[in-house]
C-alpha cells in the first residue's frame, strides 16, 4: 500500500499592524463648512435680488450663471468632504 504524504504545516506569519490612523488637517472642516454655507449664500441671495430687481454690483451682471457659481461652491465642499478622515 502507498504511503501518504506528509502535508508541512506552513510557517506562521502574523497580520501586518495597520498604519496609524490619518488624521485631517485642522482647515479642511472649516473649508468645507464655509465652501458650503458660501454656496448656499450665494444662491439665495440671487433669488432674493432677482426677485426684487435690486441691482447687486457684479452678481445682477452674470444673471443664471450665478447658479453655477453657487453650485460649484458647493460641490467644491463635497469633493474637500471626501478628504475628511
Amino acid at each position: 500500500m502507498a504511503k501518504s504524504k506528509v502535508r508541512k504545516k506552513a510557517v506562521y506569519t502574523p497580520p501586518q499592524k495597520s498604519k496609524a490612523p490619518e488624521v485631517s488637517p485642522r482647515w479642511l472642516a472649516p473649508l468645507m463648512i464655509t465652501l458650503w454655507l458660501v454656496g448656499l449664500l450665494w444662491i439665495a441671495v440671487f433669488y432674493v435680488t432677482a426677485s426684487t430687481g435690486t441691482n447687486v454690483p457684479g452678481m445682477t451682471s452674470l444673471h443664471n450663471w450665478n447658479l453655477a457659481i453657487g453650485f460649484a461652491l458647493i460641490i467644491m465642499g463635497l469633493v474637500a468632504a471626501t478628504r475628511w478622515r
